[in-house]
């Protein structure tokens, strides 16, 4: 049971305080979905439906492979990685099914990367797409013994004639022992013994992207990622009758919680998206009349610069739940104003199981992470004492600290992670987000910037999204990512990479001088530089640590 936080006193009116969660497993709710909706899509992929009753047939099929063939027991980890497809959350729900934890894994990673996921979980099996073997095969026999493959093309007859190569690609017979075949998989049927996991038990390892080390592997529980995947549909008003355009990632925490188990929570149908297009994002939206969507906000710019995009396209979608870096505030009165969207806002992390903080959607305010959710507590924390601040509206940026059921048990096999992100304090566990916030006079959280991401100038604190934000109300402006490059007086100073709408022109000299008119000196950018496209992560976000790298090796 969780209840409202009281920092806020704008909670939605007519909005129960207190959320009751399901006190069952994940792969319980796909039980019940295809139960309730045998018939219905859960899956709509390139013209072709796979029904709640086929996603668990084929999950207990694979759990009966893995118990059987696999030795895999309780507890046991096993990797996942591949495009966001039907056979993704197949394997995911199969996997939970067996009482085993996933393991997702990023597609884009090479073979040292999945030999760390494979090393640091203990993950002796894996579930992969079959374009993934030349990064697997060199740790198969030492690290991972047993190898499932999938096409995305398998079980998905009568696709559309504009599917996409890679997608269309047949099942490839791989000859080596340890491999079996996805359809060898399903077709087997093997029973799995009587599920026994339970609400506290570990159901998933996600790792997080490195910065300064290895990535961390960052448990939860089937609890944690319940209320996490409850919350929203309960704040948003989300149905069964709904339906979401899959857009993000599954094998990252937002699209994992959003396109899985949420909607599995619901019994609501996906549009799958595997792989971003803009143009066909929006056919997909008119097509299949999507009412919900959970975006990356360079998602949403790329959707709203399509060429002669008409309002008309986006007339049946009622809420866009963004995160992951703000949204410019032009963009945001746009939805809101001329195409009448909610868009809402968000916080969330991958130690937080995604969404525990969100704007209420009809008090919302632009720019800002929202307000606690259900049984969430949070604090801001001097970032230099540790010490919280009062109650209210603060007068300094602090680290947001939170607390909440769905927040991770901790890091795998790394006390020293753990020691460093998480706290007790006053009996409470908390967790140090290591994200710089101010809270407002009515209990509303904005994030300022990452506490890693500061840019130090002569001593002048420079919080990059603030002038990312300022940067977005030039006219000429599509995309804006600030970073830090090195001075040899000042320490740092720093850089705009700028992408330039269509059409428009821009000048260095001009932005540059533009912008002494828009912030304080020491904020202005000192140098500019002009892309095509801002390099994005797999989960869609600017990736502007690659930015950022390449500027200060290249002034080495």
């Amino acid at each position: 049971m969780s209840t409202a936080s009281p920092a806020s006193p704008f909670w939605p009116k007519g909005l129960a305080t207190r959320l009751d969660l399901p006190q069952t497993t994940l792969v319980s709710n796909l039980e019940i979905a295809a139960r309730r909706y045998p018939d219905k899509a859960a899956y709509r992929v390139y013209g072709h439906d796979v029904t709640f009753a086929a996603v668990w047939r084929d999950a207990q099929a694979v759990a009966g492979w893995l118990q059987r063939h696999a030795g895999v027991r309780a507890g046991d980890r096993v990797l996942l990685s591949g495009q966001s497809s039907p056979q993704f959350a197949t394997a995911y729900h199969g996997i939970q099914r067996a009482d085993a934890v996933a393991v997702p894994v990023n597609p884009m990673n090479l073979r040292e990367e999945f030999e760390h996921a494979a090393q640091d979980s203990g993950a002796r099996v894996a579930i992969v797409a079959q374009e993934l073997w030349p990064q697997l095969q060199p740790i198969v026999g030492t690290l991972v013994d047993h190898v499932v493959l999938f096409a995305y093309s398998e079980g998905l007859p009568d696709l559309e004639a504009d599917t996409p190569d890679w997608f269309m690609a047949p099942p490839r017979s791989v000859d080596h022992a340890a491999v079996s075949a996805w359809t060898a998989v399903v077709d087997a049927a093997l029973s799995p013994d009587p599920a026994s996991a339970g609400p506290d038990d570990l159901a998933l390892i996600a790792f997080t992207s490195g910065t300064t080390a290895r990535p961390k592997g960052c448990t939860h529980t089937h609890r944690t990622l319940m209320a996490a995947a409850v919350t929203p549909c309960v704040w948003r008003g989300d149905g069964p009758q709904d339906t979401f355009l899959g857009a993000s990632p599954m094998f990252h925490m937002q699209g994992l919680q959003a396109l899985i188990n949420t909607t599995t929570y619901l019994g609501a149908t996906v549009v799958l998206l595997p792989r971003w297009d803009a143009a066909r994002a929006a056919k997909l939206i008119v097509a299949h009349r999507v009412n919900r969507w959970g975006v990356a906000p360079p998602m949403l710019l790329d959707l709203l610069a399509l060429p002669g995009l008409r309002p008309e396209t986006l007339a049946s979608v009622a809420v866009i739940t963004g995160g992951g870096s703000a949204l410019p505030q032009a963009v945001n009165e746009r939805l809101t104003e001329e195409l009448g969207i909610h868009y809402m806002e968000a916080y969330g992390m991958t130690e937080t199981a995604s969404m525990l903080m969100a704007n209420p959607l009809h008090r919302g305010k632009r720019q800002c992470l929202g307000i606690p959710q259900f049984g969430v507590s949070a604090m801001v924390v001097d970032p230099v004492t540790l010490e919280p601040y009062p109650d209210g509206e603060t007068a300094e940026i602090g680290e947001l600290w939170v607390a909440g059921e769905q927040v991770s048990p901790g890091y795998w096999n790394n006390d020293a992670a753990n020691a460093a992100s998480f706290v007790t304090r006053d009996g409470a566990r908390w967790l140090r987000t290591g994200d710089l916030v101010r809270r407002d006079a009515d209990g509303y959280y904005f994030l300022v910037d990452r506490l890693k991401r500061m840019i130090n100038v002569g001593g002048y604190k420079v919080w990059p999204t603030e002038v990312e934000s300022l940067l977005h109300r030039h006219p000429a402006i599509q995309e804006a990512c600030v970073i830090s490059v090195l001075h040899p007086s000042r320490g740092e100073q720093v850089r705009a990479v700028v992408v330039v709408r269509e059409g428009q022109q821009l000048a260095r000299d001009e932005l540059m001088e533009w912008s002494r008119g828009q912030m304080a000196t020491y904020k202005c950018p000192r140098e500019v530089d002009f892309v095509e496209r801002l390099p994005r992560s797999g989960t869609g976000k600017i990736d502007w640590r690659t930015l950022q790298d390449a500027a200060r090796a290249a002034s080495r």
